[in-house]
C-alpha cells in the first residue's frame, strides 16, 4: 500500500502537468519530452524480450527510451508508457537493491537489445531494480493521468467501457 504521502506527492505531480486535449498517451509523451527538455523514444520489445517485466525505461545523457511488450492490448501499452513516465516524474532513478526483481543478464539483455551500445549495457547493469514503493508510485502516477485524461473528456465512451464505467461507479448510468 502506498502512504498517504506518497499518494499526496503524486496527486500533486499529475495536478502539474498539462494534460493534452483531446487526450493521448503519444501526445503526453511528446509533452513530458518537451517538459524534461530531451526527447522519449518508444520501441517495442519482441514476444519473450520482457525480462521479468512488460516495460522498461532507460535514461541517456541525451533521451530517454521506453520499451514496452509488442504482444499486449492498446491499453495495455498505453498503461506500460504511462508507468516508466510516472518513474520519471517521480525521479525514480533506478539504484536500488536488486532482491525485488532479481539481476539482468547482460548476454540475455543484449539479444533482447541489440541496437544498444554495450556500455550504456554495463550502466544498465550496474543499476539494479526499484524498490516496491517506487514501483506503486509509478503505477499510481499512470492510474491518476489516466483518471485525469477520463475527467477531462466532455464525453464517456460508449458500449462495454461505458458500462464498466458505470458499474464500477466510476460515472452514473445517465451520465
Amino acid at each position: 500500500m502506498t502512504s498517504r504521502g506518497s499518494y499526496r506527492r503524486c496527486q500533486e505531480l499529475v495536478s502539474r502537468l498539462t494534460l493534452p486535449s483531446p487526450f493521448s498517451v503519444d501526445a503526453l509523451v511528446g509533452a513530458v519530452a518537451e517538459q524534461r527538455g530531451r526527447p522519449i523514444h518508444l520501441h517495442t520489445l519482441a514476444p519473450g524480450c520482457t525480462i521479468n517485466a512488460c516495460g522498461l525505461w532507460i535514461s541517456t545523457d541525451t533521451h530517454d527510451d521506453i520499451y514496452v511488450e509488442e504482444n499486449t492490448t492498446r491499453f495495455h501499452r498505453d498503461h506500460i508508457v504511462l508507468h516508466e513516465i510516472g518513474h520519471m516524474l517521480c525521479g525514480h532513478t533506478d539504484n536500488n537493491d536488486t532482491a525485488e526483481s532479481g539481476a539482468i543478464d547482460r548476454q540475455e539483455l543484449s539479444r533482447f537489445l541489440p541496437d544498444l551500445d554495450p556500455g550504456l549495457i554495463e550502466r544498465l547493469l550496474a543499476r539494479t531494480s526499484y524498490t516496491t514503493e517506487e514501483e506503486r508510485e509509478a503505477e499510481l502516477v499512470a492510474s491518476l493521468i489516466r483518471t485525469s485524461a477520463r475527467a477531462q473528456q466532455s464525453t464517456h465512451p460508449a458500449g462495454v467501457l461505458g458500462e464498466l464505467e458505470a458499474a464500477l461507479g466510476i460515472r452514473g448510468e445517465g451520465e
